[in-house]
């Protein structure tokens, strides 16, 4: 039977992970190892300053006072003992588009094991309070299934690279979810103004403004795909090199070495 590793950035105790988990124990051996409280927007960030701990809760879920990728990142190199076929991210409480996919602490926990050369898959719902959430976990493991049945690279030992898929499935009753499309990332504009405030002791505090709203959102984006009420499936990459403008940069007298 294959092995998946669950985690996430809403905590261990979040409805999207117990549900994600219930989709898919049937179908796998699945270990959940997941924060102890919410991480959201913590992108990769490991805790390298402070010890980590794992406790294991009365569900049998380990939880980890770090980062979601803190979770993934001490599970493949210690934790577990062995290595999972797949790692499964979510399912997130709101989506993770376009630019949302750099803060991510969702797509964080995924890439971690795409790092590692385990193929990740990260799972979001595209609207808050886990609306549906039943109808989103029922189409999380039929993706999960298909790719376990598929010929796709499911180890290192392949010799096709793992994969990293973003996947954000609309908040709608499983007969009205549309078709999986294979989609780009969408962009947003800039994030709203910081909210300051003032504490009781007179000092000013600062809350980091809400995201912005789709800048792009055309056909063959996430944005578009899932306001139609389809999943939206992006294939993701880590390689933040800007190929295009390498030429350019080496007009300018750099040295360049490919």
């Amino acid at each position: 039977m294959k092995k998946i590793l669950i985690s996430n950035d809403d905590g261990y105790q979040a409805p999207g992970i117990i549900a994600l988990y219930e989709a898919l124990k049937d179908i796998a051996d699945v270990e959940v190892i997941a924060p102890e409280h919410n991480n959201s927007a913590k992108s990769n960030a490991l805790t390298l300053n402070t010890p980590l701990y794992v406790h294991r809760s009365s569900n049998g879920f380990r939880y980890v006072n770090g980062t979601p990728a803190d979770c993934v990142h001490i599970a493949l190199t210690g934790l577990l003992g062995y290595r999972p076929d797949l790692v499964v991210s979510g399912i997130n409480n709101g989506a993770n588009m376009g630019d949302d996919t750099i803060y991510s602490g969702t797509v964080g926990a995924a890439m971690e094991g795409y790092l590692f050369g385990i193929p990740a898959i990260a799972f979001s719902q595209v609207e808050r309070d886990w609306h549906h959430l039943d109808s989103a976990a029922r189409k999380a493991r039929e993706l999960v299934q298909w790719v376990l049945n598929q010929a796709v690279p499911l180890s290192s030992h392949s010799s096709l690279s793992p994969f990293l898929l973003n996947v954000n499935i609309p908040n709608r009753p499983y007969d009205e979810i549309g078709s999986l499309q294979l989609c780009r990332l969408g962009r947003r504009h800039a994030a709203e103004n910081v909210i300051q405030q003032v504490n009781p002791r007179g000092e000013t505090m600062y809350w980091i403004g809400a995201a912005g709203a789709a800048k792009d959102d055309a056909d063959g984006t996430d944005f578009h795909a899932t306001a139609q009420g389809h999943i939206a499936l992006t294939p993701l990459q880590v390689d933040l090199t800007d190929h295009a403008n390498l030429e350019h940069w080496g007009n300018l007298g750099f040295d360049r070495s490919l």
